[in-house]
């Protein structure tokens, strides 16, 4: 059984202050190109924790926390607006340039699970000058043409459910229930079950992930996402990564994707749910190293 802190062996984590944002990071530092990984909801940069050493033979990999997520600051939030010129789903994107001029990055490639999809795209989209190439991994943040995709809400209600449920209560129990929805065909270890628990009862984060989650479940989120014709505009290397059991788009979603982005490639790992790079490493990683190569 892997355990995070051999996984993590030959990594550094810091904590870059900005002047504008605080970000945890962690990272193995070489001079290939720089490979942001980006989490989903809720989640933090150990979610990619089994991929850093394999990933390091093909580029720079880069996990980092999120606003408002782990240990990374949690800010005041953008409006809860998607007109505004500045949203608080962008704070995020704001967040990750800050973090590449602080760094001296010009360019990254960005692989975005889940929420973390949503700001890999809106890199791609709006910041394709500082975009070398993107991974959407089982994303999230893309409304689809519904005779094309098919979209499981009860999955939806289930996350927030569990999610809240965790947040308000967070016990070995719910954060188990929490996890065991990203990943329904095993997987959950005690050692992932109790570092969520430990960062969810933090009541810095706690608070910031309630208010995040008012966000994300708000009537209005639709407005936030992006649109096919969006989606259409991406001109970057592009990388389709989802598995065969991800919760609330299936694989419709995949192939929607791949036919909406022109020259993009897909990869469809099988017995895998919403977090592929945990539950299927050594494929996540061939695969992604592979796609990091051909830029």
């Amino acid at each position: 059984m892997n355990a995070i802190n051999t996984d993590l062996l030959g990594t550094e984590t810091s904590y870059v202050d900005t002047g504008k944002y605080v970000t945890r990071l962690i990272e193995v530092k070489n001079d290939k190109p720089p490979l942001f990984l980006f989490h989903g909801g809720g989640g933090h940069a150990e979610a990619y924790s089994r991929n850093m050493i394999p990933l390091s033979g093909a580029c720079r990999p880069m996990a980092i926390d999120f606003i408002w997520h782990g240990l990374s600051s949690k800010p005041k939030f953008w409006p809860a607006d998607p007109k505004a010129e500045r949203h608080w789903l962008n704070q995020f994107t704001d967040q990750v340039l800050d973090l590449m001029d602080h760094l001296g990055l010009e360019k990254a490639v960005f692989e975005g699970e889940s929420l973390g999809a949503w700001i890999t795209a809106d890199l791609a989209i709006n910041h394709p000058d500082r975009t070398a190439g993107i991974v959407f991994n089982t994303a999230w943040g893309i409304t689809f043409d519904p005779a094309k995709v098919e979209e499981h809400t009860a999955d939806l209600e289930t996350l927030r459910i569990a999610s809240l449920a965790a947040l308000n209560e967070p016990t070995y129990e719910t954060i188990k229930a929490r996890m065991d929805w990203l990943m329904p065909m095993g997987g959950v270890t005690d050692e992932l079950i109790e570092l969520r628990r430990a960062i969810w009862s933090r009541d810095d984060t706690k608070a910031s992930l309630t208010e995040y989650y008012e966000k994300l479940f708000a009537p209005n989120i639709n407005e936030f996402l992006f649109t096919e014709g969006d989606v259409s505009r991406i001109t970057v290397p592009t990388f389709v990564l989802w598995t065969d059991h991800n919760p609330f788009q299936g694989l419709d979603a995949a192939h929607r994707l791949n036919e909406l982005v022109e020259g993009s490639s897909l990869h469809i790992i099988e017995n895998a749910g919403h977090w592929p790079q945990w539950e299927k490493p050594g494929e996540h990683d061939k695969a992604v190293s592979e796609f990091v190569r051909s830029l």
